[in-house]
């Protein structure tokens, strides 16, 4: 078994309890929780106690607490993550017809944030404390203070209203027109991944400096190497690694992010999904969207440890 095999079963071999202990948590917290689906199920009516405990009892609402745990871990196993008391509909099927729309938007977000952090963290590390530089900088420290949800409107705002380049909500499928799709979601990937590429754009710029100093560099480039060939070759490559660690952390708050930029542009989304579902006081939709976005999040940071491991040649012979 090769070196990545047995790191990625190791960390495997560590998910499982994480995601047992994910579970519980959520279970947990919406057992306490004021939204209780023996009252959503009657919304809108004046039900009896009688029609109330029926529901309880048909449910397994009565039962103990540790009895109800081990039946929704047990139904998790099977993909059965309850049905809606709102719409009588299974909540595995709301969750997938939603979830591609969010994968989509966390993916584009991620690719806007890296494209912009390389292209501006290495451009500010190879003019350094250059006007470049300095503008960079500044730019990147007004884009870790501004919030996602405030550049979300300004870009509606100018972007949408004022010059009418983009739509101002609203998702159009690309298999119905892959021009209409990223018209629809660009505003939405950009606001979710500015704060980000701001974020990592320093992280970068830091790493790549502190990589440029070395003697290796130096050396090489005294030996007639072009400066592009030593940073696109050994620098780069060696300076990722801390970057590769904070963009692990930075995608869950992509994918958390999405749950306001979805609702701000209307996108039929996870976010919207659980937005809907907790104003309607429907429990086992908020429990179902809350388990799948912490379990991706899981699932994400592992790619990233993995990934992690490949471009670091002396954690690989460490392990």
């Amino acid at each position: 078994m090769t070196l990545v095999a047995r790191m990625l079963l190791r960390r495997l071999l560590i998910l499982i309890p994480l995601v047992l202990g994910v579970i519980a948590f959520v279970f947990i917290v919406m057992r306490f929780s004021s939204s209780k689906p023996e009252y959503a199920y009657f919304q809108g009516a004046n039900p009896t106690p009688e029609q109330i405990h029926q529901f309880q009892l048909e449910n397994g609402l009565l039962d103990p607490l540790p009895v109800r745990y081990v039946r929704f871990v047990a139904d998790l196993a099977q993909g059965d993550m309850g049905t809606s008391v709102l719409t009588k509909k299974p909540v595995i099927e709301s969750v997938m017809t939603a979830l591609p729309l969010t994968l989509q938007l966390t993916l584009l977000g991620l690719v806007v944030a890296v494209v912009l952090s390389l292209a501006f963290g290495v451009t500010g590390a190879l003019f350094r404390d250059r006007w470049p530089d300095q503008v960079i900088r500044v730019v990147s420290l007004i884009g870790v203070a501004a919030p996602a949800f405030w550049l979300a409107l300004l870009m509606i705002q100018w972007l949408a209203v004022g010059e009418g380049l983009f739509p101002t909500g609203g998702y159009i499928n690309p298999a119905d027109s892959v021009t209409g799709w990223l018209q629809s979601m660009t505003l939405p990937a950009l606001s979710l991944s500015l704060p980000i590429a701001a974020q990592l754009i320093r992280v970068i710029r830091t790493s790549m400096v502190e990589e440029l100093d070395r003697d290796y560099v130096r050396t090489a480039i005294g030996s007639g190497l072009p400066m592009i060939v030593v940073v696109g070759r050994n620098v780069l490559r060696n300076a990722l690694i801390n970057p590769l660690t904070v963009l692990g952390l930075r995608i869950g708050y992509l994918i958390g992010g999405t749950v306001v930029i979805e609702t701000i542009y209307g996108l039929p989304g996870m976010g919207q999904l659980m937005i809907n579902a907790v104003r309607d006081g429907d429990p086992a939709v908020v429990q179902g969207v809350v388990l799948t976005i912490a379990i991706g999040f899981m699932v994400v940071n592992l790619i990233v440890d993995v990934l992690y491991l490949l471009v670091n040649p002396r954690l690989r012979s460490a392990t």
